[in-house]
């Protein structure tokens, strides 16, 4: 992130903060001049200079909703935002992305002519648990209140249904946080795909509570709770 002089020093405060998830890179005049970065503890026995390590835990650190909004629109990172604490998104693997075409080339075809719309990540959508904003990318989202997209072609609304694909590292985020988030934020259907075990996880929200809830595996069909016919053989998802 880049910022002038005058920035940093009329807010030092907010972006120390910000430092804690990426370099926050100071200009004068339009040349850059100093990076405020996040201390990192040496390991004994290891030299002072080394290559900044990939993969940060930002799990214990939070911030506000504000802090959380100037660090994503001012950065080329792509981040989440659940209860108060900040999720870097890293690039996903080759299944993965091939889950993800796959999940959404049926749903581009079933939805195609219908007033709902299917879309995959980077996508950011809002949702409110207890007062609170939180900013996630599902893999892919169905939305059908269309007419929540404001001048700046920014979606302001909740989608009827999501779907996220497990990963090693996003695993625990979501069956746990994004399951509860998605549960009190006005989700009508959540689907879970894990690739390791070749399972999809359906589950169906209504005023707050679990309708209904299916797991699909081996040559079962995946079928939505949501939109009546619309469905997928696992044996498609996992080719």
């Amino acid at each position: 992130m880049e910022i002038s002089s005058t920035d940093a020093q009329n807010n030092f405060g907010r972006y120390l903060k910000l430092a804690r998830f990426e370099d926050i890179i100071v200009t004068k005049n339009g040349k850059k001049t100093v990076v405020i970065k996040a201390f990192e503890e040496p390991e004994k026995g290891f030299s002072t200079i080394a290559e900044k390590a990939e993969g940060y835990d930002w799990k214990s650190e939070k911030i506000s909703y504000e802090d959380f909004l100037k660090l994503s629109e001012e950065s080329e990172n792509r981040y989440e935002y659940i209860d108060g604490e900040v999720y870097l998104l890293t690039s996903p693997s080759y299944d993965h992305q091939n889950i993800i075409m796959e999940i959404s080339n049926v749903f581009y075809n079933w939805f195609k002519g219908k007033k709902c719309r299917p879309l995959t990540a980077p996508f950011d959508v809002t949702l409110t648990k207890d007062g609170n904003k939180h900013v996630v990318q599902p893999d892919i989202i169905v939305i059908c209140d269309t007419e929540n997209i404001n001048e700046r072609r920014r979606y302001t609304g909740i989608p009827t249904m999501l779907v996220e694909v497990l990963s090693e590292s996003t695993q625990q985020k979501d069956m746990l946080k994004k399951l509860d988030l998605y549960f009190h934020g006005g989700i009508k259907e959540y689907w879970i795909v894990s690739p390791l075990r070749k399972e999809v996880y359906a589950y169906c929200f209504e005023e707050q509570d679990i309708k209904e809830y299916r797991v699909y595996k081996g040559a079962e069909i995946v079928q939505s709770m949501a939109f009546d016919g619309l469905e997928i053989p696992l044996g498609q998802i996992f080719a």
